[in-house]
């Protein structure tokens, strides 16, 4: 054959090739979830009967599905994944196009069938299909549990209700860790109530923005107070409390001296973890400016510095750096922090914004691994003037436990970041609060009136108690609050002369248990009293604030009030609270919705999803147990 009729040959094949590829076309597009975070390993269905076409593929990080090589004709285009409503949409696809359809899942289930172990001998399994919309309490429910499971969640027991009399004062840390609500998120997207343990109410609550004052001039924070009757037992009343610091915008903050601490190990080589670390930081890189550096150390079996401390405005470098990352090996995170330490003491900006940044799973396996060990190592590090930040991802081997005490102890904060939209909120939405501590040991103390409060009890915080005396004592570590982020607590009171019994306690021999103060007479309900630190010193300030009694409804509190309220409720279901009393998921619902308000960035339209997916699956669990139980009467 000559070279023209091979040229020829080519140039027909290639026509031929071109041709037929024109006679399909494709579809293509993204899932996520109605707050607009993508959806990983969603199943995604291509099909027409007709001409027995049938492709199944599954959305990929970054929540994108393709199908090439479509014939022209009209399709069902069906998506479902765990924890959301399956979805079916018609596609009509024609000759060389590239059809886009971009879908949104809505979280929560119409209709599902539930396998459930016997425990009974002799008994298999049982299943039962229902709808998931009948109301049931929440109390006693069973959780699925993933198979090979080994996260870790410390246990604690909720806080009891104190006699005022005996116990008038109560202190604690502030927290505006958000770890818990998005790991919550993370278990009810995927169709399972989140375990007990893990729902820690304080945060939830502060999960949320709230339009609380910025503070007077000259003044760290603005204090909101407010009295309404309590909305799950009206016969008590709820005390809310708001603090928060000034904003600052993006462009105002301090230099920041970064170090990126990131976990390489082969427990990373997930997709919602060392990829999704990756983009996560690539955020925060475009956000920096050329006074800002950043240095990147990675640990596996072994530490090492990937990047040196480089000028933020060299984001092509810091970027490929990240990108560079691969997964393998064992897991020397205390050989990490003491070199990212080390980076970021070498490189400290007097004056500026000092931090490490530890993206971690947190299964530590080789070198110092166990919580205390962890604990004094980071306490160690802290009195450099180097804070902190905790970013945990993914799920089977996630140890909870071990990143909340790393950031507690290391003036620092905490987050789970199970999606780039949470990365978003985190590391751009947030980012003066994320990095810039305003305010470090802050602590919150009351002092209730026993004329007016007979009985309390703070709502979460569980781990962050103090003991009285620990309020002025400058050495003991409280919380760290950053740039235009808030602090709310919640209390629910016991009014004096109610005659609900307490736990009973033998009258004292040698102290009073009553006195009456001029104060007392009054309607002062309770003194809030709170001490901070600015960053860089070491003498704690006093700031203090009268709480007085209201007959405020509950519908008629501010809506931030009752929206706090709500999420508190929330968690009180999800924790199978003891104190949940009347609550219900019902009821949740009516009251955040009432309470959304302006909701930048959809975030309480996303709660209120939440909210009606941890029903469905509460009442799904309840009634299976129902239809189990029902079995074993009928044996």
């Amino acid at each position: 054959m000559t070279g023209r009729m091979k040229a020829c040959s080519l140039v027909c094949v290639c026509a031929l090739a071109a041709g037929f590829a024109q006679q399909f076309g494709s579809v293509s597009g993204v899932i996520t979830d109605p707050a607009g975070g993508v959806i990983v390993n969603a199943d995604v269905q291509l099909s027409n009967s007709q001409i027995g076409f049938n492709k199944q593929t599954k959305t990929d990080p970054t929540g994108r599905y393709h199908f090439p090589g479509v014939p022209a004709g009209t399709y069902e285009l069906s998506v479902q994944s765990p924890g959301f409503q399956l979805l079916r949409q018609t596609v009509s696809v024609s000759v060389g196009s590239a059809v886009k359809k971009d879908i949104v899942l809505n979280v929560g289930s119409v209709a599902e069938t539930v396998t459930v172990t016997a425990q009974a001998p002799g008994l298999n399994t049982s299943t039962a299909q229902m709808s998931g919309r009948r109301r049931v309490p929440a109390h006693g429910i069973r959780r699925p549990s993933a198979k090979f499971n080994t996260e870790q969640y410390d246990s604690f027991q909720e806080n009891e209700f104190a006699d005022v009399r005996r116990n008038p004062l109560s202190t604690f840390s502030a927290d505006v860790d958000t770890a818990s609500y998005s790991n919550v998120r993370r278990f009810l997207r995927e169709g399972r109530l989140p375990p007990p343990d893990s729902v820690r109410i304080e945060e939830l609550i502060n999960y949320f923005s709230y339009d609380y004052p910025e503070p007077e001039v000259n003044q760290p924070f603005s204090v909101t107070t407010g009295v309404a009757v309590c909305p799950w037992k009206p016969e008590h009343k709820l005390l809310h409390i708001g603090l928060r610091t000034r904003s600052v915008e993006i462009s105002s903050l301090p230099p920041a001296n970064l170090v990126f601490l990131i976990d390489v190990s082969g427990s990373m080589d997930e997709p919602r973890k060392l990829p999704l670390v990756k983009r996560s930081l690539s955020l925060l890189v475009e956000q920096l400016r050329e006074q800002d550096r950043v240095g990147i150390v990675v640990y596996a079996g072994a530490a090492g510095m990937v990047l040196p401390p480089t000028p933020g405005n060299q984001k092509e470098r810091i970027l490929e750096a990240i990108e560079s990352l691969t997964p393998g090996g064992s897991t020397h995170g205390s050989q990490g922090i003491r070199l990212a330490y080390q980076l970021a003491r070498d490189s400290f900006l007097q004056g500026g914004n000092n931090r490490v940044i530890l993206a971690t799973d947190g299964d530590f396996n080789v070198g110092v691994s166990s919580d205390g060990e962890l604990v004094r190592l980071i306490e160690s590090q802290r009195d450099s003037g180097v804070f902190l930040t905790v970013l945990g991802f993914g799920m089977g081997n996630y140890k909870d436990s071990k990143m909340e005490k790393l950031a507690d102890h290391g003036n620092g904060n905490y987050a789970y970041i199970d999606s780039l939209r949470e990365a978003r909120k985190v590391l751009v939405e947030q980012m003066s609060g994320t990095l810039l501590t305003v305010a470090k040991d802050v602590k919150l103390q009351v002092e209730f009136n026993p004329a007016r409060v007979k009985a309390y009890r703070l709502i979460g915080y569980e781990n962050r108690i103090l003991r009285p005396e620990e309020f002025n004592d400058d050495k003991k570590d409280g919380g760290d609050v950053g740039a235009g982020m808030a602090v709310t607590a919640l209390y629910e009171l016991i009014l004096a002369g109610s005659p609900e019994d307490l736990p009973p306690v033998d009258e004292l021999r040698y102290q009073q248990t009553s006195r009456t103060a001029p104060a007392s007479r009054s309607n002062e309900l309770a003194m809030l009293k709170f001490r901070y630190k600015p960053p860089h010193q070491n003498k704690s300030r006093l700031f203090t604030q009268v709480v007085r009694d209201s007959a405020t409804t509950f519908t008629d509190a501010p809506s931030e009030f009752r929206f706090a309220a709500a999420v508190a409720e929330y968690g009180l279901l999800l924790r199978e609270s003891k104190f949940a009393a009347a609550s219900g998921f019902d009821h949740v619902l009516a009251a955040a919705d009432q309470a959304r308000g302006a909701d930048h960035g959809g975030y309480r339209a996303e709660f209120i999803d939440l909210v009606k997916a941890a029903r469905a699956l509460s009442s799904t669990i309840s009634a299976s147990e129902y239809t189990l139980s029902r079995h074993r009467r009928t044996r």
